[in-house]
């Protein structure tokens, strides 16, 4: 009797949402992507003081992106039969290393080294960092992703303020400023990785039940996996253009100086990371496709016209864009987990890493167009991507995937 009761009371507590947990992941996550928000921060000084081209600074995200988007799939799979919970740490230590040597680095070559070493960092980090958000999120997934994935983007959009407030006056050296940063999430990981080891055994028996039910998945579960991909695609395009090149198009465009650029952007990845937070209580609420789906509808109008409006204008089109499109970020994560049930890391790893492995494709891509066709042109062209998001009307309604798992 005792041992049911013991059980029971198990059960009810990995149900139970862990707050603080999920707020200290969301802050580790915060911290881990500003560091990483470091390495576009200094476009703009790096096209100044090494004379970079815009398909070198594309290079340059494509390495430090496309590391991570093909690791973080494989270390989600392991992690998936055999969970390390101390990676997390070890992987923002690998992060400070290489923020610390980009800040010193005396050439490009040094650079594509140290953006390595953080997108090494970055592919330890999210898919643990995203499975421990499962398990701290009990019966509220869509809340929990959304808290956990808040933080990355609200890291990311601390990007352009990096550049306005700190990287402007001190040049390429002020990265070293964030050196504290990255020390502390390391600190902070530690306890997260402790808690995590203890954690495992309450998830141990689920997730064996749940690989033996994953044998039966049909054909039309890995379909709607290539829909969920193929908007992360259309997605991960226009926010990396968004992220790396933007700043440029304004500059070029209505003449602004770095700075007023920078909080133009800050100001569009803001309110992404608000539409990111939102998103997950609004899946929770009115459905997954839902979500999905208009966050596409909804934007794809608004992208279009951005390019063509005034200066005043295009900044409350960004704030209202960077909320709707960025409000399926943490969706289309818990979407895939669910398509998958018991491959939490694998689909964490994928879906993320697949959103940083387009976005490393598209920056070089984007800043090939660029350089051939102009900025102006490139950004009207990107415009048009949101579209293809509306594809997700076909993915499978909730209530169809619950009985997929009955």
């Amino acid at each position: 009797m005792n041992t049911a009761t013991t059980s029971q009371k198990t059960t009810k507590q990995s149900q139970e949402m862990t707050l603080r947990v999920l707020l200290i992941i969301g802050l580790c996550h915060l911290l881990n992507d500003s560091l990483q928000a470091v390495v576009p921060a200094m476009f703009p000084i790096l096209e100044k003081t090494m004379s970079l081209s815009y398909t070198q600074l594309g290079m340059i995200a494509f390495t430090l992106n496309i590391v991570s988007s093909l690791l973080q799939p494989a270390v989600g799979f392991y992690t998936d039969k055999k969970p390390i919970p101390y990676a997390l740490p070890i992987g923002l230590t690998s992060t400070l290393i290489g923020v610390t040597l980009l800040a010193i680095a005396p050439t490009y070559s040094i650079i594509l080294c140290a953006v390595l070493l953080m997108g090494f960092g970055s592919a330890i980090f999210h898919p643990e960092g995203s499975r421990v958000a499962f398990m701290a999120g009990g019966q509220r997934r869509g809340l929990a992703q959304s808290i956990y994935q808040v933080g990355g983007n609200s890291g990311q959009a601390l990007a352009p303020l990096i550049t306005a407030l700190i990287l402007v006056p001190f040049g390429q050296k002020g990265a070293l400023s964030f050196t504290p940063i990255a020390f502390l999430a390391v600190m902070l990981l530690l306890y997260i990785a402790n808690w995590y080891a203890h954690k495992l055994v309450e998830f141990k028996p689920k997730t064996k039940a749940v690989q033996t039910h994953n044998k039966a998945l049909t054909k039309k579960v890995s379909i709607a996996l290539s829909i969920v991909l193929f908007i992360i695609f259309a997605r991960s395009w226009y926010i990396s253009c968004m992220t790396n090149f933007y700043s440029f198009y304004l500059i070029e465009q209505y003449g602004f100086p770095i700075k007023t650029a920078q909080l133009f952007l800050f100001a569009f990845l803001a309110a992404g990371a608000i539409g990111t937070f939102f998103g997950g209580p609004f899946a929770d609420r009115f459905g997954r496709k839902n979500i999905i789906l208009y966050s596409f509808i909804l934007s794809a109008p608004l992208t279009i016209l951005l390019p063509f409006v005034s200066s005043t204008i295009a900044f409350i089109l960004l704030l209202i864009i960077g909320f709707i499109i960025m409000t399926s970020f943490s969706v289309t994560v818990i979407f895939a987990q669910e398509l998958f049930p018991g491959k939490v890391g694998t689909m964490a790893g994928l879906t993320v890493g697949f959103a940083f492995g387009m976005g490393a494709v598209g920056s070089v891509a984007l800043g090939a167009i660029a350089d051939v066709m102009g900025i102006i042109t490139m950004i009207k062209i990107v415009s048009f991507l949101p579209i293809l998001g509306i594809i997700a009307i076909i993915l499978p309604s909730d209530d169809l995937l619950k009985k997929w798992y009955a």
